[in-house]
């Protein structure tokens, strides 16, 4: 198949994604997966520049560049140069071949789901948001939930689901992403589902599945702050609370796949009730529902029953901001104790950058100055810098574009860690 140069000069630089991980540190994949990440993450890159950055010859590079070419899976573009006049011959340069594949990602949550639909450069072509009625959904319920979800994002991306190579899928609570299995999650009313094995036979489609707050993580990774960073945590606050941690540019989820649930640390013995239904844990002092909860008795609320919880909490943040003293401290109660949980995530990972993610960020209380300060006092005193943190204000299509991440990860790994006969069915398809 001979090689189409797509002429890119006249557009802006393409950005790439996923993970910038330095060169000559990870050489344990086949070197076409390398090769090929390399290209997916610098967006367009020279051959020769490919070569230097992995430590291995030209020679080697175009070998596998040529048969990543004939899998449909790179392509050459003319790429700008600067003070080109237009004389001689056009700089090329390698680009993913966007077309390949597109994959969606899906986030289901109490109180809406959100779908992206992404080509394999990691563009978004589509992307859907549905509001629902909080409450555990029956295996039935989620299903017709996620087909009316996806369906509708195919529907704005102009293809039919057929078109779909794979469905990365993120719920909250306790998730083995590996084994596709979800132990406990608020949105479903069964627990230990195989979910990944049971949707992928209702979509007839891939799909892989994640705990929520990694998927955060994983579009911090590939598309936000973390793509240069080899380590670096995230802590999301929203329905509840979450955290994902990168270590040497990967995620952690630990050997059960059902590691840094930061959300469910105990920081009071016997105390506030869970929606795990266990007693004490962060997330029953900083999440939405915790805090109207909160709101209710500390402000009398007791007519407010049958609103939703983000009413409340836009009226409890009304309040605090017009002076009221109760709400102040319902918001200044929560802010210490996510200090405690982020000093802890300080004490024991030392990251180089903790990022506040979700949409309840905007809510300024939850993380005001002296909150930071009761951070500091509580983790070790070394005498070095405390991690920067960076406020992430994201609404939930970040988290579907994580689910999405996910999904072009385990394409590229089915595609590319296998042997060659395997990119020589992908070429011939």
């Amino acid at each position: 198949m001979m090689p189409q140069v797509r002429d890119s000069s006249a557009s802006n630089a393409v950005p790439g994604c996923g993970p910038l991980i330095p060169p000559l540190s990870d050489a344990l994949r086949p070197l076409r997966q390398q090769i090929f990440e390399r290209v997916r993450a610098a967006g367009q890159i020279a051959r020769v520049q490919v070569a230097k950055e992995l430590g291995v010859s030209p020679a080697s590079v175009t070998t596998g560049v040529s048969e990543l070419i004939e899998a449909g899976l790179l392509e050459e573009v003319i790429a700008p140069r600067e003070g080109d006049a237009g004389r001689g011959r056009p700089a090329v340069a390698l680009g993913v071949r966007a077309c390949a594949h597109r994959v969606a990602g899906m986030k289901l949550s109490d109180r809406e789901h959100t779908a992206v639909i992404v080509d394999f450069a990691g563009n978004v072509i589509a992307d859907e948001v549905v509001q629902r009625t909080p409450g555990a959904m029956s295996l039935p319920q989620l299903f017709q939930a996620m087909e009316t979800l996806l369906d509708s994002v195919c529907a704005k991306a102009g293809i039919e689901r057929t078109a779909l190579t794979a469905l990365g899928l993120g719920v909250p609570g306790f998730v083995d992403s590996g084994a596709g299995q979800v132990m406990w999650s608020s949105v479903m009313a069964d627990r230990g589902v195989d979910l990944a094995a049971l949707a992928t036979a209702h979509l007839g489609l891939a799909v892989h599945i994640d705990n929520d707050a990694n998927l955060v993580t994983l579009a911090e990774l590939w598309f936000g702050a973390g793509r240069g960073l080899p380590d670096f945590a995230v802590v999301t606050i929203e329905h509840g609370v979450g955290m994902g941690v990168v270590v040497n540019h990967r995620i952690y989820r630990g050997a059960h796949g059902l590691g840094m649930e930061l959300g469910h640390t105990k920081v009071q013995l016997d105390g506030a009730l869970c929606r795990c239904g266990q007693r004490g844990c962060l997330e029953a002092y900083v999440a939405d529902y915790a805090l109207a909860r909160e709101a209710s008795t500390a402000l009398n609320w007791v007519g407010k029953d049958g609103q939703s919880i983000n009413v409340l909490l836009e009226s409890l943040y009304d309040h605090a901001k017009a002076g009221n003293a109760a709400a102040r401290s319902i918001f200044r109660r929560a802010g210490r104790y996510l200090a405690v949980g982020l000093s802890n995530v300080v004490n024991l990972f030392d990251p180089s950058l903790i990022i506040l993610s979700g949409e309840r960020m905007r809510y300024d209380y939850l993380y005001a100055a002296d909150t930071l300060a009761e951070m500091e006092n509580l983790a070790i005193a070394t005498g070095r810098p405390r991690p920067p943190i960076e406020i992430h204000a994201w609404g939930d299509l970040l988290w579907a574009q994580g689910a999405a991440a996910l999904a072009l990860s385990a394409v590229t790994e089915g595609l590319l860690a296998g042997n060659r006969d395997g990119l020589r069915e992908v070429a011939a398809q």
